[in-house]
């Protein structure tokens, strides 16, 4: 129920014995709710005068009073504590996410860093704050109250000692039940969240090949499953829950039956009878209320315990280049024998034996037919994925992996449909270059054929677009894209992939004009399957299944009369 990790977490050693006393004191504040209660009976019973019985009225009314505000303290001590950790936790996975990046979704699933992210942050708050004050409850509040019974009566204490085990005994294996199939329900929870994500991304791409509706028949049997998943994991909750309502309920009762016969006997006075009658369904409380939150509980601890192992992922260790590291004419790029794969089955995109020589100011172009492997070798070059073999040397070092800081900082990155944040177009282009002054946005702005567009706008450069770009046409997102590399000038790498590919002919060939300046004294690695971008090409990898089946100068591939590039340009023209 509760996951070792959690005793790892920062502050928890000393927030545990501030919980133990406050809830001590709200043990003791029980003992006094109930001595002056059945005190106040006692009196009534006895039909002594009024005035007899303010004075324990008032007693128990504080003592309720202050057991309710220590709980209150409590649980705010608890609440900023759960608040503060779920927050460096979100932290933490929001790092891990930016440094990790592709390789983790490529692992893990973009549903399931989404779902972590946002709602799984709240099952962790809740776990917390659940967790730790109900466990803490369970395991000092019905032993005070048992040691004071046996104090006040053997057989009662006895009584209550031989139930308690039966009724854990029970919650024990319903428990095991309910987390089964609450660890099942989540995983379905996490393929309906990666499913509903891809259908979302995905839509126009689906719509436009007709597969919108089957993909949605998809969608609602996952759906389906999660919901008989949900139902099932309700079913074993509830009746945990009702198992242990009733047990508590008779083992109150069969302590009253013994309490009545003592006191019909005349072997125990009704002052200890009473006082243990009132503490006995206080003696069961913190285990029913633990119950009770316990399908809460372990929604939370799922979520906590897929973030912790998404944390627990290893991080591609850097390797630093020289700090003055600057992409430049003489510099020099070898990828040898690198070998990458997906998580999971082998799939067309994984790399195999990838071997390229890279030099100065090349620009060299990606081909090959959809899933044959060009956004994952980007994805190699620009070091957000990292490669389970081979050799990676810049500049004449060694390095595992291009997942470097100073490498990285000297490329812009044109994907096929553009990322715009939900900010000014202003900052939108100064991605690349947070500190460029406004005349060097304006610069930009004009040498990616912005500036009507921007004049267009009431609000200028200081125009708030969507999240993800929404409100701005295909085009004029990637002109903005374009804008953030111009702003970029210090940056000599460009890479593409397939950034015109969802355009119009017509759009494109505008943007094509615009690209061409960028690419003077630039390294360009151009993902495309267009072929008349291949006329500004210096260099052509051809991939088929992840693999380099052909590469070489234009001019010769061009030349070639068979072969691979041969196949596939007469493939892309439509010839038969």
């Amino acid at each position: 129920m509760i996951d070792k990790r959690l005793f790892q977490l920062p502050g928890i050693k000393s927030l545990f014995p501030m919980l133990a006393g406050l809830t001590v004191l709200q043990a003791f504040m029980i003992l006094l709710q109930a001595k002056f209660l059945a005190t106040a009976l006692v009196i009534s019973w006895q039909r002594q005068s009024l005035s007899h019985i303010i004075q324990p009225t008032i007693f128990f009314i504080m003592a309720f009073l202050m057991r309710h505000f220590l709980t209150w303290v409590k649980d705010a001590i608890l609440d900023k504590y759960a608040t503060q950790t779920t927050e460096n936790i979100r932290a933490d996975l929001l790092d891990k996410i930016y440094t990790t990046g592709p390789q983790m979704i490529a692992q893990t699933g973009s549903g399931n860093i989404v779902t972590n992210a946002l709602d799984g942050m709240d099952e962790i708050n809740n776990y917390f704050n659940l967790i730790l004050s109900k466990f803490m409850n369970m395991m000092i509040i019905p032993w005070i109250i048992l040691i004071y019974i046996f104090f006040k009566d053997v057989t009662s204490g006895i009584v209550l000692v031989l139930v308690f085990p039966i009724i854990i005994l029970f919650m024990i294996i319903l428990g095991y039940a309910a987390r089964d199939k609450a660890n099942s329900q989540y995983a379905e929870y996490i393929v309906l969240s990666n499913h509903f994500l891809d259908a979302l991304r995905g839509l126009t791409t689906l719509k436009m090949l007709g597969l919108s509706k089957e993909y949605a028949h998809n969608i609602y049997t996952v759906s389906e499953q999660y919901r008989k998943k949900t139902l099932s994991t309700l079913r074993i909750a509830i009746l945990s829950t009702f198992a242990l309502d009733w047990f508590t309920t008779l083992s109150i009762a069969i302590l009253a039956v013994f309490l009545g016969l003592a006191l019909m006997k005349g072997d125990m006075p009704l002052y200890p009878a009473m006082v243990t009658l009132i503490l006995a369904p206080e003696y069961f409380l913190p285990l029913r209320n633990f119950a009770n939150d316990f399908h809460a509980t372990l929604n939370g601890k799922n979520a906590f315990n897929a973030t912790m192992e998404i944390l627990a992922l290893p991080t591609t260790k850097q390797k630093e280049l020289l700090t003055d590291f600057t992409w430049r004419q003489d510099s020099t790029l070898q990828l040898s024998q690198i070998n990458f794969q997906y998580e999971g089955q082998k799939q067309p995109n994984d790399l195999r034996n990838i071997s390229i020589d890279i030099q100065g100011y090349q620009k060299i172009a990606i081909v090959g037919q959809s899933g044959a492997g060009k956004s994952t070798l980007l994805d190699i070059i620009s070091g957000f994925l990292i490669p389970q073999s081979g050799e990676v040397i810049l500049n004449g070092q060694k390095l595992p992996h291009l997942g470097q800081n100073n490498w990285q900082t000297q490329f812009t990155y044109l994907p096929q449909k553009p990322y715009l944040f939900s900010d000014t177009i202003a900052n939108n282009i100064r991605f690349y270059s947070p500190t460029a002054s406004n005349e060097a946005v304006i610069q930009a702005v004009q040498q990616a054929g912005l500036t009507e567009f921007i004049r267009s706008l009431p609000q200028g450069l200081e125009t708030k677009v969507g999240q993800g770009g929404r409100g701005i046409s295909g085009g004029q997102a990637q002109r903005i894209m374009l804008a953030r590399s111009f702003l970029a000038s210090e940056r000599h790498v460009l890479l593409f992939d397939e950034p015109t590919a969802h355009l119009d002919i017509e759009t494109e060939y505008a943007l094509k004009q615009t690209m061409l300046p960028l690419f003077d004294d630039h390294l360009v690695i151009f993902a495309t399957h267009r072929l008349h971008w291949l006329q500004q090409m210096d260099y052509i990898l051809v991939m088929e299944h992840g693999q380099i089946v052909e590469q070489g100068p234009v001019e010769q591939l061009l030349q070639e009369q068979a072969g691979p590039f041969y196949e596939l340009s007469a493939h892309m023209r439509g010839d038969q």
